[in-house]
Protein backbone atom coordinates (compact mmCIF):
# COMPACT_ATOMS: atom_id res chain seq x y z
CA UNK A 1 0.00 0.00 0.00
CA UNK A 2 1.40 3.81 -0.85
CA UNK A 3 2.32 5.83 1.56
CA UNK A 4 -0.35 8.46 1.50
CA UNK A 5 -2.67 5.67 1.35
CA UNK A 6 -1.47 4.27 4.98
CA UNK A 7 -1.43 7.39 6.54
CA UNK A 8 -4.74 8.38 5.07
CA UNK A 9 -6.16 5.18 6.59
CA UNK A 10 -4.58 5.69 9.99
CA UNK A 11 -6.12 9.06 10.41
CA UNK A 12 -9.15 7.34 9.30
CA UNK A 13 -8.69 4.99 12.50
CA UNK A 14 -7.19 7.73 14.73
CA UNK A 15 -10.50 10.25 14.17
CA UNK A 16 -13.10 7.39 14.68
CA UNK A 17 -11.06 6.05 17.89
CA UNK A 18 -11.49 9.97 18.95
CA UNK A 19 -15.06 9.95 17.51
CA UNK A 20 -15.91 6.95 20.06
CA UNK A 21 -14.53 8.92 23.02
CA UNK A 22 -16.43 11.94 22.45
CA UNK A 23 -19.82 10.40 21.50
CA UNK A 24 -19.30 8.23 25.20
CA UNK A 25 -18.38 11.25 26.70
CA UNK A 26 -21.44 13.19 25.39
CA UNK A 27 -23.60 10.48 26.58
CA UNK A 28 -22.03 10.75 30.32
CA UNK A 29 -22.41 14.21 30.41
CA UNK A 30 -26.10 13.74 29.14
CA UNK A 31 -26.80 11.31 31.70
CA UNK A 32 -25.28 13.83 34.85
CA UNK A 33 -27.37 15.96 33.06
CA UNK A 34 -30.67 14.70 33.52
CA UNK A 35 -29.83 13.27 36.67
CA UNK A 36 -28.86 16.77 38.22
CA UNK A 37 -32.00 18.10 36.86
CA UNK A 38 -34.62 16.50 39.24
CA UNK A 39 -32.26 17.99 41.88
CA UNK A 40 -32.36 21.51 41.17
CA UNK A 41 -36.26 21.53 39.93
CA UNK A 42 -37.00 20.25 43.48
CA UNK A 43 -34.59 22.97 45.01
CA UNK A 44 -35.69 25.63 43.20
CA UNK A 45 -38.90 25.23 44.94
CA UNK A 46 -37.41 25.24 48.33
CA UNK A 47 -34.94 28.26 47.49
CA UNK A 48 -38.03 30.51 46.06
CA UNK A 49 -39.82 29.70 49.40
CA UNK A 50 -36.52 30.76 52.02
CA UNK A 51 -36.60 33.35 49.76
CA UNK A 52 -39.92 35.24 49.58
CA UNK A 53 -40.30 34.30 53.62
CA UNK A 54 -37.09 36.23 54.43
CA UNK A 55 -38.27 39.05 51.85
CA UNK A 56 -41.83 39.36 53.75
CA UNK A 57 -39.72 39.40 57.62
CA UNK A 58 -37.56 42.20 56.28
CA UNK A 59 -40.27 44.27 55.22
CA UNK A 60 -42.25 43.81 58.14
CA UNK A 61 -39.66 43.54 60.99
CA UNK A 62 -36.83 44.98 62.30
CA UNK A 63 -33.42 42.91 62.65
CA UNK A 64 -31.41 45.86 64.05
CA UNK A 65 -31.23 44.96 67.36
CA UNK A 66 -28.13 45.06 68.50
CA UNK A 67 -28.53 42.79 71.05
CA UNK A 68 -29.87 39.98 69.36
CA UNK A 69 -27.41 39.72 66.57
CA UNK A 70 -25.28 36.56 65.58
CA UNK A 71 -22.58 36.12 62.58
CA UNK A 72 -25.97 35.62 60.15
CA UNK A 73 -28.00 38.54 61.19
CA UNK A 74 -24.69 40.82 60.66
CA UNK A 75 -25.20 40.31 57.54
CA UNK A 76 -28.09 42.81 57.03
CA UNK A 77 -25.59 44.85 57.97
CA UNK A 78 -24.17 47.98 55.71
CA UNK A 79 -20.72 49.46 55.72
CA UNK A 80 -18.11 51.16 53.87
CA UNK A 81 -16.82 49.39 51.03
CA UNK A 82 -13.17 49.12 50.83
CA UNK A 83 -12.45 45.68 49.73
CA UNK A 84 -14.87 43.97 46.96
CA UNK A 85 -15.08 39.98 47.57
CA UNK A 86 -15.99 37.74 44.65
CA UNK A 87 -17.36 33.96 44.43
CA UNK A 88 -16.39 32.91 41.44
CA UNK A 89 -17.87 29.14 40.05
CA UNK A 90 -16.12 27.78 37.32
CA UNK A 91 -15.61 23.70 36.29
CA UNK A 92 -12.81 21.88 37.55
CA UNK A 93 -11.62 20.52 34.21
CA UNK A 94 -11.85 21.52 30.27
CA UNK A 95 -14.18 20.15 27.31
CA UNK A 96 -17.17 22.34 28.23
CA UNK A 97 -17.01 24.44 25.42
CA UNK A 98 -16.90 28.20 26.36
CA UNK A 99 -18.40 27.67 29.78
CA UNK A 100 -15.56 28.63 32.13
CA UNK A 101 -14.29 31.61 29.38
CA UNK A 102 -17.84 33.25 29.69
CA UNK A 103 -17.78 33.46 33.21
CA UNK A 104 -14.33 34.86 33.81
CA UNK A 105 -14.99 37.48 30.74
CA UNK A 106 -18.39 38.63 32.69
CA UNK A 107 -16.29 38.59 36.35
CA UNK A 108 -14.01 40.83 34.21
CA UNK A 109 -16.72 42.92 32.90
CA UNK A 110 -18.31 43.48 36.51
CA UNK A 111 -15.10 44.35 37.96
CA UNK A 112 -14.82 46.99 35.48
CA UNK A 113 -18.18 47.94 35.67
CA UNK A 114 -17.36 48.95 39.50
CA UNK A 115 -14.01 49.88 39.02
CA UNK A 116 -12.73 46.97 40.93
CA UNK A 117 -8.77 46.08 40.39
CA UNK A 118 -6.57 43.77 42.11
CA UNK A 119 -5.85 46.27 45.05
CA UNK A 120 -9.69 46.04 46.43
CA UNK A 121 -11.20 43.37 45.13
CA UNK A 122 -10.82 39.44 46.76
CA UNK A 123 -11.36 36.55 44.97
CA UNK A 124 -13.38 33.03 46.53
CA UNK A 125 -12.70 30.70 43.44
CA UNK A 126 -14.96 26.99 43.45
CA UNK A 127 -13.28 25.32 40.70
CA UNK A 128 -10.11 24.45 39.94
CA UNK A 129 -10.06 26.61 36.24
CA UNK A 130 -11.16 30.12 37.57
CA UNK A 131 -8.59 29.29 41.11
CA UNK A 132 -5.86 29.18 38.10
CA UNK A 133 -6.57 31.72 36.03
CA UNK A 134 -6.95 34.54 39.00
CA UNK A 135 -3.76 33.00 40.67
CA UNK A 136 -1.47 33.49 37.35
CA UNK A 137 -2.86 37.11 37.12
CA UNK A 138 -1.84 38.30 40.26
CA UNK A 139 -5.61 38.22 42.07
CA UNK A 140 -5.81 38.05 45.34
CA UNK A 141 -7.46 34.74 46.13
CA UNK A 142 -8.22 34.39 49.37
CA UNK A 143 -10.33 31.11 49.19
CA UNK A 144 -10.63 28.19 46.38
CA UNK A 145 -12.50 25.08 46.46
CA UNK A 146 -12.19 22.26 43.92
CA UNK A 147 -13.41 18.77 43.62
CA UNK A 148 -17.54 19.97 43.65
CA UNK A 149 -19.20 16.14 42.52
CA UNK A 150 -21.15 16.14 40.01
CA UNK A 151 -24.51 16.30 41.74
CA UNK A 152 -23.69 18.38 44.16
CA UNK A 153 -25.22 17.42 48.10
CA UNK A 154 -26.15 19.92 50.48
CA UNK A 155 -23.64 19.10 53.05
CA UNK A 156 -20.65 20.44 50.65
CA UNK A 157 -22.19 23.93 50.51
CA UNK A 158 -22.14 24.24 54.70
CA UNK A 159 -18.34 24.59 54.99
CA UNK A 160 -18.11 27.29 51.81
CA UNK A 161 -20.98 29.18 53.69
CA UNK A 162 -19.27 29.25 57.08
CA UNK A 163 -16.12 30.34 55.85
CA UNK A 164 -17.78 32.81 53.53
CA UNK A 165 -19.59 34.69 56.48
CA UNK A 166 -16.73 34.55 58.74
CA UNK A 167 -14.87 36.67 56.33
CA UNK A 168 -17.50 39.02 55.81
CA UNK A 169 -17.99 39.03 59.76
CA UNK A 170 -14.21 39.85 59.85
CA UNK A 171 -13.95 42.29 57.24
CA UNK A 172 -11.62 40.44 54.60
CA UNK A 173 -14.43 41.89 52.21
CA UNK A 174 -17.32 44.44 52.98
CA UNK A 175 -19.41 43.32 49.99
CA UNK A 176 -20.06 40.02 47.77
CA UNK A 177 -20.93 39.21 44.60
CA UNK A 178 -21.63 35.97 43.44
CA UNK A 179 -20.90 34.74 39.39
CA UNK A 180 -21.68 31.65 37.65
CA UNK A 181 -23.71 29.99 34.61
CA UNK A 182 -27.03 29.87 34.90
CA UNK A 183 -28.70 27.12 33.11
CA UNK A 184 -31.85 27.80 30.88
CA UNK A 185 -31.87 24.90 28.72
CA UNK A 186 -29.72 22.32 26.91
CA UNK A 187 -28.65 25.21 24.34
CA UNK A 188 -28.65 28.35 26.14
CA UNK A 189 -26.79 29.62 29.49
CA UNK A 190 -25.74 33.07 30.36
CA UNK A 191 -23.66 34.56 33.16
CA UNK A 192 -25.17 35.99 36.07
CA UNK A 193 -23.67 38.22 38.34
CA UNK A 194 -25.65 38.98 41.59
CA UNK A 195 -24.54 40.66 45.23
CA UNK A 196 -25.27 37.96 48.09
CA UNK A 197 -23.62 40.18 50.94
CA UNK A 198 -25.07 42.73 52.58
CA UNK A 199 -28.38 41.11 52.87
CA UNK A 200 -31.25 43.37 51.56
CA UNK A 201 -34.24 43.49 50.02
CA UNK A 202 -33.01 44.29 46.64
CA UNK A 203 -30.70 41.47 46.85
CA UNK A 204 -33.41 38.91 47.10
CA UNK A 205 -35.05 39.99 44.42
CA UNK A 206 -32.41 40.89 41.72
CA UNK A 207 -31.62 38.81 38.80
CA UNK A 208 -33.49 36.18 40.20
CA UNK A 209 -35.38 32.76 38.33
CA UNK A 210 -39.08 34.44 37.60
CA UNK A 211 -42.03 32.38 39.37
CA UNK A 212 -44.96 31.54 37.62
CA UNK A 213 -48.48 33.12 38.98
CA UNK A 214 -49.15 29.81 39.98
CA UNK A 215 -46.13 29.06 42.17
CA UNK A 216 -46.26 32.74 43.74
CA UNK A 217 -50.27 32.05 45.06
CA UNK A 218 -48.89 29.15 46.62
CA UNK A 219 -46.48 30.60 48.17
CA UNK A 220 -47.56 33.91 48.95
CA UNK A 221 -47.31 34.78 52.61
CA UNK A 222 -48.61 37.68 54.23
CA UNK A 223 -46.60 40.20 56.18
CA UNK A 224 -48.24 39.97 59.44
CA UNK A 225 -46.37 37.58 61.53
CA UNK A 226 -46.52 36.90 65.38
CA UNK A 227 -42.70 35.56 66.20
CA UNK A 228 -41.93 32.93 68.91
CA UNK A 229 -39.14 33.26 70.42
CA UNK A 230 -38.93 36.43 68.78
CA UNK A 231 -38.42 38.21 65.38
CA UNK A 232 -34.27 38.32 65.39
CA UNK A 233 -34.15 34.36 66.14
CA UNK A 234 -36.37 33.11 63.16
CA UNK A 235 -34.73 35.59 60.86
CA UNK A 236 -31.29 34.15 61.78
CA UNK A 237 -32.07 31.10 61.08
CA UNK A 238 -34.00 31.96 57.64
CA UNK A 239 -31.03 34.15 56.41
CA UNK A 240 -28.69 31.40 57.61
CA UNK A 241 -31.29 29.27 55.11
CA UNK A 242 -30.92 31.79 52.36
CA UNK A 243 -27.27 31.99 52.70
CA UNK A 244 -27.01 28.45 51.94
CA UNK A 245 -29.31 28.07 49.82
CA UNK A 246 -28.13 31.08 47.24
CA UNK A 247 -24.40 29.45 47.00
CA UNK A 248 -25.70 25.88 46.80
CA UNK A 249 -28.24 26.93 44.56
CA UNK A 250 -25.83 28.63 42.21
CA UNK A 251 -23.57 25.64 42.58
CA UNK A 252 -26.61 23.56 40.98
CA UNK A 253 -27.46 25.73 38.63
CA UNK A 254 -23.54 25.90 37.66
CA UNK A 255 -23.07 22.28 37.72
CA UNK A 256 -26.46 22.07 35.11
CA UNK A 257 -24.85 24.13 32.96
CA UNK A 258 -21.23 22.50 33.23
CA UNK A 259 -23.16 19.26 32.26
CA UNK A 260 -24.85 20.77 29.21
CA UNK A 261 -21.88 22.48 27.78
CA UNK A 262 -20.05 19.27 27.92
CA UNK A 263 -22.60 17.64 26.19
CA UNK A 264 -22.74 19.99 23.49
CA UNK A 265 -19.40 20.31 23.16
CA UNK A 266 -18.91 16.65 22.90
CA UNK A 267 -21.96 16.60 20.50
CA UNK A 268 -20.07 19.28 18.27
CA UNK A 269 -16.76 17.43 18.30
CA UNK A 270 -18.49 13.89 17.36
CA UNK A 271 -20.32 16.09 14.45
CA UNK A 272 -17.02 17.52 13.98
CA UNK A 273 -14.88 14.03 13.63
CA UNK A 274 -17.83 12.78 10.99
CA UNK A 275 -16.96 15.51 8.68
CA UNK A 276 -13.52 14.57 8.70
CA UNK A 277 -13.93 11.14 8.52
CA UNK A 278 -16.07 11.48 5.57
CA UNK A 279 -13.49 13.67 4.06
CA UNK A 280 -10.86 11.94 4.95
CA UNK A 281 -12.59 8.48 3.38
CA UNK A 282 -13.31 9.99 0.20
CA UNK A 283 -9.36 11.17 -0.13
CA UNK A 284 -8.73 7.60 0.75
CA UNK A 285 -10.93 6.03 -2.14
CA UNK A 286 -9.72 8.47 -4.79
CA UNK A 287 -6.28 7.75 -3.87
CA UNK A 288 -6.68 3.93 -3.96
CA UNK A 289 -8.63 4.63 -6.93
CA UNK A 290 -5.95 6.54 -8.86
CA UNK A 291 -3.20 3.96 -7.69
CA UNK A 292 -5.19 1.06 -9.20
CA UNK A 293 -5.91 2.93 -12.30
CA UNK A 294 -1.82 3.78 -12.65
CA UNK A 295 -1.65 -0.48 -11.91
CA UNK A 296 -4.21 -0.80 -14.76
CA UNK A 297 -2.55 1.44 -17.20
CA UNK A 298 0.64 -0.37 -16.19
CA UNK A 299 -0.81 -3.46 -16.89
CA UNK A 300 -2.15 -3.06 -20.17
CA UNK A 301 1.00 -0.87 -21.43
CA UNK A 302 3.00 -3.78 -20.67
CA UNK A 303 0.66 -6.55 -22.74
CA UNK A 304 0.64 -4.19 -25.45
CA UNK A 305 4.64 -3.90 -25.47
CA UNK A 306 4.65 -7.41 -25.84
CA UNK A 307 2.21 -8.04 -28.95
Amino acid sequence: MPASLATVKRKIQSTKSTRQITSAMQMVSTAKLNQIQHHTKAYEAYAATVREVLSSMVKSHSTTDADSKDQFTSLFDKRPVQQTGILVITSDRGLVGSYNSNVIKETLETMKKHHLNKDNTVFLTIGRTGTEFFKKRGMNVVYEYTGVSDVPTYKEVRGIVKTTVQMYNDGVFDELFLSYNHYVNRITSHVRVQKMMPVSEDSMTDDQPAVSEESTDKTRISPEFEFEPSANDIVSVIVSQYAESLVYGAILDAKTSEHSSSANAMSSASDNADEIISDLELQYNRARQAAITTEITEITGGMTAQE
